[in-house]
């Protein structure tokens, strides 16, 4: 009989909440407890029977936790805590600012191998599942150009920008790919595209009392780091549509390789596509971080130790079927 990995989740907002609902369904995961920063007692969970522990008492339950999720930010909650429980735990996170990955790995990987355990970093849909297609692009068409494209999906660090706009009561901004953009990436073309080519933004804002419509949309508009330089439109709504239209995190996007293969005058284009059309952003990310919560289990059994991503785990080990059940069923 396979044991059942047992599975605590650290921070609960939007992410921990996806967490608990994704290991509701994976029958080999018992999710154990829940660790936050606020006051144990003012936290409710979907099931409640599951205990909620203070952050700070964590290393008391080293020994009854096989892999510890985390699901804070990535600005300030993932540097800070990943190191720390890395020390102690098996871990999954889905740290996400791009350019600090070498240096995060870095911060994982010494106290991780240190302590025996996997630290497993990263771990989302991008960085994650299109990491691992941008590697699976570029190695089996060597020759050739890369293409991620995002959306239509909610941003929420762009959603929060516009909200500390003056004048604004209420705004979400949505990131769309370029259609005319990916069509010319899927025909084989390989053009250099610009940042304002390949996507466009959209917001839809109430306004506060009294707030100047043209104001407010100049300043988003002309926002350095967010909207500058993309073709912005700027949508003004009531509060109540606003709340039924408005209130869920759908997201997505792409990864396109566009290459050759052959030699001289015998090349034929190919090209490579994955995508993600996502009712819940926050809730995909989740079941992402548990199927690697079962690999960084498995790893760490077989005797791995140290800081890990995607790109380090085979793809059998994300799934609770034995080997010669997916050579049955899936290959």
């Amino acid at each position: 009989m396979t044991a059942i990995i047992r599975v605590a989740i650290a921070g609960y907002g939007n992410l921990g909440r996806g967490t608990q609902a994704a290991i509701k369904q994976n029958s080999d995961m018992q999710l154990v407890c829940v660790f936050s920063r606020r006051d144990p007692t003012s936290v409710t969970l979907i099931d409640t029977s599951i205990p909620v522990y203070a952050m700070d008492d964590i290393a008391q339950y080293k020994d009854d936790i096989d892999v510890l999720i985390l699901c804070g930010g990535s600005k300030s909650d993932l540097p800070e805590q990943g190191p720390a429980f890395a020390s102690l735990f098996n871990i999954v996170d889905s740290f996400d600012t791009h350019a600090k990955i070498p240096e995060y790995f870095a911060a994982l990987d010494a106290p991780a191998k240190k302590a025996g355990k996997v630290a497993m970093l990263s771990v989302g849909w991008d960085p994650g599942l299109f990491s691992i297609n941008r590697l699976y692009g570029e190695a089996i068409l060597p020759v050739g150009e890369t293409y991620t494209f995002w959306g239509k999906g909610l941003s929420q660090g762009h959603s929060d920008a516009v909200r500390r706009v003056d004048g604004v009561k209420s705004g979400v901004q949505y990131t769309l790919p370029s259609e005319s953009a990916m069509a010319r990436v899927r025909s084989g073309e390989q053009p250099t595209l610009s940042t304002r080519q390949k996507h466009t933004r959209e917001c839809y804002i109430v306004l506060a009392d009294g707030a100047d419509a043209d104001t407010v949309r100049n300043t988003i508009v002309t926002m350095p780091d967010y909207f500058a330089d993309y073709d912005t439109t700027v949508h003004f709504i009531d509060q109540q549509t606003f709340e039924s239209e408005h209130g869920k995190m759908p997201h997505g996007g792409f990864v396109i390789r566009s290459g050759i293969s052959g030699i001289d005058n015998e090349q034929n284009s190919q090209v490579l596509e994955f995508s993600l059309k996502l009712g819940s952003n926050p809730e995909f990310t989740s079941s992402v971080l548990v199927a690697y919560a079962r690999a960084t289990y498995k790893m760490n059994q077989a005797g791995q130790s140290g800081a890990k991503t995607v790109l380090d785990v085979a793809p059998s080990l994300l799934s609770p079927k034995s080997p010669a059940q997916l050579r049955q069923e899936l290959l």
